[in-house]
């Protein structure tokens, strides 16, 4: 089953999908390109939220606008976490997983790599049984050395590449490094919207072997709950 594991198609929560009527246009596209399951992962960042319960209400208040008017009908609630001091603390962190599974996605800073990043990935896999997958991995050449990089690359998690590495001769250098050395994996469009930023499966499907594919689609059934 092609799964998305990366995007802001709900409404209104976010620098994603400004209105109901781009999100369901948004996910028109991803079926049109072979999308059969959506994992909707909305901005969290820990500094800007009331709460998690907070979030949580906002995130189904949006779900609720295009809730049975989907193409795609199997679309499971999770958040792009920013990684931030003390994030692995957070009452309720362990909630914002993927629905229907252990896997919690993160986002590292855009900033010098720090020993406390790696601290926090690590601590919320093992206090809460969460598997870690870490979003776009691909993006952080310009801010982590070489060494750095290959720490961050050794915290055992699923690494998510973004479709779009697959257009950068840049990107894909990195991204091919990651599917040859580790055999957890997973694609996302990382979608926003029907322009600038939007679903580009069509791109993947045509730049990716079909084994990688299989990888990305079975990290959800291997790390279901």
């Amino acid at each position: 089953m092609l799964t998305e594991y990366h995007c802001h198609i709900l409404p209104g929560i976010d620098d994603g999908a400004s209105d109901a009527d781009t999100s369901l246009e948004m996910i028109r596209l991803m079926k049109s390109q072979g999308v059969e399951r959506i994992c909707a992962t909305s901005h969290f960042y820990a500094h800007r939220e009331k709460s998690v319960e907070d979030y949580i209400k906002k995130r189904q208040a949006a779900f609720e606008k295009i809730k049975g008017q989907t193409l795609i009908h199997d679309i499971r609630l999770g958040a792009e976490i920013a990684i931030e001091h003390g994030i692995s603390e957070l009452e309720g962190i362990e909630r914002l997983a993927i629905e229907g599974t252990r896997i919690i996605l993160l986002e590292l800073p855009y900033r010098p790599y720090e020993k406390w990043m790696s601290e926090e990935i690590y601590n919320i896999a093992a206090e809460y049984r969460l598997k870690v997958m870490l979003a776009h991995v691909h993006r952080y050449l310009p801010y982590y050395s070489k060494d750095e990089l290959e720490s961050i690359l050794h915290c055992s998690a699923i690494y998510q590449i973004n479709n779009e590495a697959f257009a950068s001769w840049r990107e894909k250098k990195i991204a091919k490094k990651v599917i040859a050395e580790h055999t957890h994996f997973a694609f996302g469009s990382d979608a926003h919207n029907i322009n600038s930023r939007r679903p580009n499966w069509d791109l993947l499907l045509k730049k990716a072997k079909g084994d990688m594919i299989d990888t990305s689609n079975g990290m959800f059934e291997k790390y279901s709950v």
